[in-house]
């Protein structure tokens, strides 16, 4: 029998002679010579090249069949083909879960097709990627039609304005395919970037009962992603990706035209931009997508050259190089140094800042555009070549990578096997040969990205560092000489800084130190040594320094960045000198060193929407299913924010009130996100909740925040006292092809939040979290419903759970069950209760809190310490007075029920006269030093005890009127 496999290199021979039999036991099928048009060589070779295309014959060698009887292998895949081929599919559709199959069937089908065709090099790049975006169309526009039919038959017909006739009649749902798909770009295994649109305002006709337009378009826009997305026997036909359409993930599914023009015209962000000059028409009614597009151009293309779009450019480049450290990106051939999104990003460079006046500019494929930069003389001819021939390289190489198991992916192989796959499909002989070739392409790529968005040079340190540095670290110098030139230099434990010098450089990591690695630290060491001397106590710093210094001795690309960067590398011996709470925060995680190279964004806070907006930025090309990556990078998020508020609190930039703004923000954020992670995440596996109607719920869950969350006075090492509800049917259950009951699937989602959040990963903690405030606390079901716990709170509440729910409120999840909640709340704290009765409770349980909690008491002896927080006269009596208060006047006087932090509880207790205003304020001044101590010792690792004998008029004032109001 021949072996024609003879001819691969070994390690691929081997493997295919392993494979062959038992992929074809009876030899290569008939079908595939006559129908197919290819040879036994030509499939060797393919099962040599690709761990799918094997699979996929041994699996369902009947659908390849079919598919090579359709149209032989040899000829290529057109848009007319698939369209007439997809009819044949849609021919056996009967109901929505036919069309899940035929969908899924058609889509094994043609990724067949389109894979085999090029890995075995029959289709150059060009035919790839416009089958594949074709195939993306047809699949979209096909699924969109069969359910929007069956929607009007269930929910009646949207009706309204046609803007493209000015008339009135059905409207159609318009999809925008965002990213390669927009630029008909897409590779072999993509996820897809889509937004939803309608046409306007209006209410549904002819059907069961009349809904709302926009209702009736998140209801088929949920349908279309299930039908597209949805994981089940037969696989997938694309991930499908939300999360570019205004506000995110926790933005409407669909949106009107208008809304979508108001959302850009006033919040556009330039990322945004840069997005919409991809979006394309990908399914509906084109003649009404093309008003829509029409309406978005402004936003996109200036009528000027836009020389401001450079600054922005320069960010996204930093953001770019930020990224690549972080996740270590270097073989990665799309977001690493070189990749193919240094070249996109290059050629939307121009279209941003030309393209208002170059219409020629003003469209999507990037190897059109770049044509045209060289026409329009932007750059020069051999640049376009080159980064032409870069990026069709790289594409390749991507369909290589990700056609051998039909896995989205960029990043190099690490082992032989796959690494002789990827040479052969990119016809080199070896892999050396083929990374020879690759590191030329990206070389020049990196150049020509770093010659176009040029970042402005800081100003660099002309002074010449003084050799002493240099020879005290090296260990040069003797004992004496060392200390004496430390004490020289205002050192003021000369001794153990030399000592901790010569610790470092004998410890054992630094002595197995690679050349690179020791030639960069013998470059950091003295240039950080001088900068000590600039900030007060320097032996202190040092101290504190050295512990970031030996977490990244073997990540010297982190001394590198402080080299070349005099204005970071000020500000971490600065924050270092003022905070070891900051400095063990950079030790932990490096990667925080990149927030200290723009001093400006460094001391000033992002407001609420900007954080929003950041982390929506760095999730975006994070799919919700790689939970990891999602975790990590909350995990970042969150600390690389602290941070700046850290340092705006010791710079003084920041009012205390400030400080804890920022912190809950920065909590609130995160649990919005993670909430629609551990959302999408249970959806794809068991559909949507629904409610009693029958209708799919818009998540209707809520986490409440109680204590310091809910209070808005979050601290730097807060944990979150939080409590879930949700306002679906428990009576129902889910509606995808495993579905659950709605109990079970809230649960799993309360599960999945706290993991998210509790998990330790190798960046540390999210938060910890306190879920004891639940009803029934421990007992008590993890997820209750909003009626359940209704019930509970007015028939079953302790007065110490009610006194919580005056500091609780929604912070995370749909707007509508955080309303019914805080509507809840109002109405229990409002209810009428015994003063008497309620000032005996409040009173009984601060004293079990003093005596458990607060620092012990000896007769006749002045306690040596003062806890701030459960002392007498310390924080808790302000909270307790102020919650007591609360729950006797609410139902008097409701609007005190507006706030949950105790500052403005305090402020409407005055305003509605419960309260003397001077005693009110007094308080609050009290309440804020207290607190402002507390953040302040948390950034010098101090616990909340202080001196025994501090803030006596404090503590005298708090006292008096705890006696007053509370004693009598």
């Amino acid at each position: 029998m021949s072996e024609p496999w003879r001819s691969l290199p070994t390690v691929l021979a081997d493997d295919v002679a392993g494979t062959w039999h038992s992929v074809f036991p009876e030899g290569v099928p008939e079908f595939l010579r006559t129908s197919g048009g290819v040879s036994d060589e030509d499939v060797a070779q393919a099962l040599a090249r690709s761990l799918f295309l094997k699979q996929t014959l041994e699996r369902h060698s009947d659908q390849v069949e079919s598919l090579c009887r359709s149209r032989p292998l040899r000829e290529p895949t057109t848009k007319d083909y698939l369209s007439e081929r997809w009819q044949e599919f849609l021919a056996e559709v009967t109901d929505e879960t036919s069309l899940h199959v035929a969908l899924r069937r058609f889509r094994m089908e043609t990724q067949f097709r389109i894979i085999w065709r090029d890995l075995m090099r029959w289709a150059d790049m060009a035919e790839t990627i416009a089958a594949t975006s074709d195939f993306a169309d047809i699949s979209i526009q096909a699924a969109l039609d069969w359910l929007y039919d069956d929607t009007c038959e269930q929910s009646g017909t949207p009706w309204g304005m046609n803007p493209a006739t000015g008339e009135e009649g059905p409207q159609p749902l318009i999809v925008l395919g965002m990213g390669k798909l927009g630029g008909h770009e897409l590779n072999v295994s993509s996820d897809i970037d889509l937004i939803f649109a309608f046409p306007g305002k209006g209410e549904t006709r002819g059907g069961r009962r009349s809904i709302d337009n926009q209702q009736f378009f998140i209801r088929l826009g949920q349908r279309l992603i299930q039908a597209l997305d949805q994981i089940t026997a037969d696989g997938f036909v694309f991930r499908v990706d939300m999360r570019l359409r205004p506000y995110g993930q926790s933005g409407a599914l669909a949106l009107s035209f208008a809304a979508l023009e108001t959302y850009y015209q006033d919040q556009g962000r330039d990322w945004e931009r840069y997005a919409m000059v991809k979006a394309r028409v990908v399914a509906g009614d084109q003649e009404v997508g093309q008003v829509l597009m029409d309406s978005l151009k402004p936003f996109v293309y200036r009528k000027y050259i836009d020389f401001s779009a450079f600054e922005s450019l320069r960010s996204m480049k930093s953001m770019i190089s930020r990224e690549v450290r972080r996740k270590g990106l270097e073989n990665n051939i799309k977001l690493g140094n070189g990749g193919i999104r240094e070249i996109e990003f290059v050629v939307q460079a121009f279209q941003l800042i030309r393209g208002g006046r170059d219409r020629e500019l003003q469209q999507r494929e990037l190897l059109v555009i770049l044509k045209e930069l060289e026409e329009l003389e932007l750059l020069p001819s051999q640049v376009v070549k080159e980064l032409r021939a870069a990026y069709i390289f790289l594409r390749n190489l991507e369909h290589a990578l990700q056609g051998m198991e039909d896995k989205q992916t960029q990043l190099l192989p690490d082992n032989d096997l796959a690494r002789a796959r990827v040479a052969l499909i990119m016809g080199f002989d070896d892999w050396a040969s083929c990374t020879e070739a690759l590191e030329k392409h990206r070389e020049r790529v990196a150049t020509h990205f770093a010659d176009i968005i040029a970042i402005e040079d800081e100003e660099h340190e002309t002074a010449a560092l003084d050799e002493g540095w240099q020879e005290l670290w090296l260990g040069e110098m003797d004992e004496e000489a060392a200390t004496a030139w430390l004490r020289e230099h205002d050192f003021e434990d000369p001794e153990g800084s030399y000592s901790a010098l010569s610790d470092l450089r004998g410890t054992r990591t630094l002595q197995t130190l690679q050349t690179q690695g020791r030639q960069r630290l013998n470059k950091f060491m003295p240039v950080l040594l001088e900068a000590l001397t600039h900030v007060e106590g320097p032996s202190q710093t040092l101290s504190r320094v050295l512990q970031l210094v030996e977490a990244i001795l073997r990540r010297t690309a982190y001394m590198v960045l402080l080299m070349e960067n005099p204005g970071a590398r000020t500000q971490l011996v600065r924050l270092c000198s003022e905070s070891p709470w900051i400095a063990s925060q950079l030790a932990e995680t490096p990667l925080l060193l990149d927030e200290l190279l723009n001093a400006e964004s460094l001391y000033s806070p992002p407001a609420k929407t900007e954080l929003q907006d950041d982390l929506r930025q760095q999730m975006l090309r994070i799919p919700f299913e790689d939970l990891e990556e999602q975790m990590e990078t909350l995990r970042h998020f969150k600390k690389a924010h602290i941070l700046r508020v850290a340092a705006s609190e010791i710079r003084e930039t920041l009012p205390l009130m400030k400080v804890s703004d920022y912190l809950t923000w920065i909590a609130e954020v995160v649990l919005d996100h993670v909430v629609d992670v551990a959302f999408a995440n249970l959806v794809s596996r068991h559909g949507y909740p629904r409610r009693k109607d029958g209708s799919v719920c818009d998540t209707d869950f809520a986490i409440i925040g109680y204590g310091k969350l809910g209070g808005i006075e979050l601290g730097y090492t807060s944990d979150l006292d939080l409590v879930f509800i949700h306002d679906a049917d428990p009576e129902q259950s889910t509606n995808g092809e495993k579905p659950i009951d709605n109990a079970v699937f809230y649960t799993r989602l309360g599960q999945r939040i706290v993991h998210i959040l509790n998990t330790q990963t190798p960046s540390g903690q999210l938060y910890e979290v306190d879920m004891r405030l639940r009803p029934s606390g421990n007992s008590g079901l993890l997820v209750s419903t909003l009626t359940a716990f209704e019930k509970y709170q007015r028939n079953d509440a302790w007065t110490w759970e009610h006194q919580a729910l005056a500091r609780a409120r929604g912070v995370a999840g749909c707007k509508e069950t955080l309303d019914a909640f805080e509507k809840l709340r109002s109405d229990i704290l409002c209810q009428q209760r015994d003063r008497d009765k309620l000032r005996e409770e409040v009173v009984n349980m601060r004293e079990k809190m003093r005596t458990t909690l607060g620092t012990p008491q000896v007769e006749g002896k002045k306690p040596e310490v003062f806890h701030t927080k459960h002392d007498f006269g310390g924080i808790i009596d302000i909270e307790f007075m102020v919650q007591y208060l609360m729950l006797a006047w609410c139902s008097e006087h409701p609007e005190l029920t507006q706030w949950s932090d105790n500052i403005r509880q305090m402020e409407e207790l005055g305003r509605a006269g419960v309260l003397p205003v001077e005693d009110t304020e007094k308080l609050r001044e009290a309440y804020i030093t207290l607190r402002s101590t507390i953040h302040r010792r948390a950034l010098q690792n101090l616990n909340s005890q202080v001196s025994g004998d501090a803030f006596p008029e404090e503590r005298a004032y708090i006292q008096s009127m705890w006696n007053r109001v509370m004693l009598g």
